[in-house]
């Protein structure tokens, strides 16, 4: 086996070259070396032996995006591959009768998806009422349970001990890939049956706190819109409606989106609140100063893109740890605690998130709002605003019919909301808040999860 010499040194010897497909100086990295040893202690199995099937994704234009329909079957994503499971929001479908015609093969609980290209993940299928088919870039695992425990897997691979492995045997061509051989290559500690259940209850405790999570959510943007009596106002696309010349003039745009309906029931549904209304602008600040992190270029910044916002929720799922000089020239909005952040980008607007204390400090994209609220207003009801259709809508209407692929920031002041009091607020706000707290702990438990297998493993412990 090579020898390491230093933490950044390890020396190979030619024999051991000829014998390994591999010759590149990256793969025989101390950290992997480190891992291998480290694994050598314990009882292991190939990933090949342990499953019933490992299967790459269909052919890239299998399923296009314009076969996407409202509900059917689940198209699983790579970017759905979140906190080690196949997320419940942002989900596409496509027909069932599509799914026969073109053979696309079913998955279901327990199931393991790998992404395949770029950003390498590995996440269980969770308990859907939909059935499920995988997108080009996935490859999917089907785990012969006599033998391991699907829940136990994802831990394992999204461990010290088990990414690393896929990162290791990564192909770097134009971009990372893996493939199935990979996958059956790869190494598994086999720890005891009850200890791999108690994995598996750890995320039954994540599913059930998410499932809460977005109930006490729903049930805050539900008593807002009730409050305001909009609930069940109807602000669906129509096909015909009216507008007089001189609404152009005025307005200064001449495409017929703009003029929708639905947008002006919006308005006449802020203006006619029981609360009165008020502009977006006198409750909050909208944050435009810029921060460069290239003055400082060693400095490690955590970085919030668009992909790592949840918005089914409003919270912010992950982010990059980049160094200033890596960091991309979009990556200049500097965020603060209870700041709510919203995408500019047309086609994305639903992106919007309330930034906690684990997020302070942190640089967003120039593609997102950074609204800041004033002591009048309570930064959750911020949040529920800017996620309920009293905003979005409007900021459709701001974006509709250009050639701009973002909402004009300047526009932001043309904005209205219901001047709801304080203390009203904070029956929402107070929702909102259970609401987080629950996701932060369904995330928490997956992490003491990880931890506790790169604990048995480090301790010498056999998991009996």
């Amino acid at each position: 086996m090579p020898e390491i010499v230093a933490d950044n040194i390890s020396v190979v010897e030619s024999f051991e070259l000829r014998e390994s497909t591999r010759i590149e100086a990256e793969y025989y990295q101390p950290k992997y070396l480190r891992i291998e040893s480290q694994l050598k202690k314990y009882i292991t199995e190939s990933m090949g032996n342990l499953v019933d099937e490992i299967r790459c994704g269909p052919f890239g234009s299998t399923i296009l995006s314009d076969t996407y329909v409202e509900s059917g079957v689940i198209v699983a994503r790579p970017f759905n591959i979140k906190n080690f499971s196949l997320e419940y929001e942002n989900l596409v479908y496509i027909n069932e009768k599509d799914c026969f015609e073109k053979n696309l093969k079913f998955y279901s609980e327990g199931d393991i998806f790998f992404s395949r290209v770029g950003d390498v993940r590995c996440g269980v299928v969770p308990k859907f009422n939909q059935k499920i088919t995988i997108s080009p870039n996935i490859i999917a695992v089907k785990i012969d349970r006599k033998k391991l425990n699907p829940y136990y897997v994802a831990i394992f691979f999204n461990s010290k001990y088990g990414f690393p492995q896929i990162e290791r045997a990564l192909k770097v061509v134009a971009q990372p890939t893996i493939s199935t051989d990979l996958i059956k290559n790869l190494k598994v500690v086999l720890f005891s049956k009850e200890f791999q259940l108690s994995i598996e209850k750890s995320f039954s405790s994540f599913f059930e706190l998410h499932k809460k999570s977005t109930f006490l959510y729903s049930q805050a943007e539900d008593l807002l819109l009730s409050e305001l009596g909009i609930k069940d106002i109807d602000f669906s696309h129509e096909l015909c409606y009216k507008v007089t010349s001189a609404d152009t003039i005025t307005a200064n745009r001449i495409d017929a989106e703009y003029y929708q309906p639905k947008y002006e029931k919006v308005i006449e549904a802020i203006k006619n609140s029981k609360f009165g209304w008020c502009k977006l602008a006198d409750k909050i600040t909208n944050i435009t100063d810029k921060y460069d992190p290239k003055k400082e270029p060693e400095k490690v910044f955590k970085y919030i893109e668009l992909s790592n916002i949840n918005f089914s929720v409003g919270v912010v799922d992950g982010y990059l740890e980049l160094k200033g000089k890596d960091l991309p020239s979009r990556a200049r909005m500097l965020i603060k605690k209870d700041d709510v952040i919203l995408s500019s980008v047309e086609g994305s607007i639903e992106k919007v998130a309330l930034i906690d204390y684990h997020h302070d400090d942190c640089l967003a994209s120039t593609g997102f709002f950074v609204f800041r609220s004033k002591d009048n207003i309570l930064p959750e009801y911020t949040l529920a605003l800017c996620k309920s259709v009293l905003i979005q809508k409007q900021l459709e209407k701001l974006s509709s019919g250009t050639i701009l692929t973002a909402v004009p920031k300047s526009l932001v002041k043309n904005i209205i909301i219901p001047d709801i009091p304080k203390e009203a607020q904070k029956i929402v706000a107070s929702l909102i808040q259970q609401s987080h707290s629950a996701r932060r702990k369904a995330k928490e438990l997956l992490e003491e999860a990880k931890q506790k297998v790169e604990e048995m493993i480090e301790k010498g412990a056999t998991g009996a």
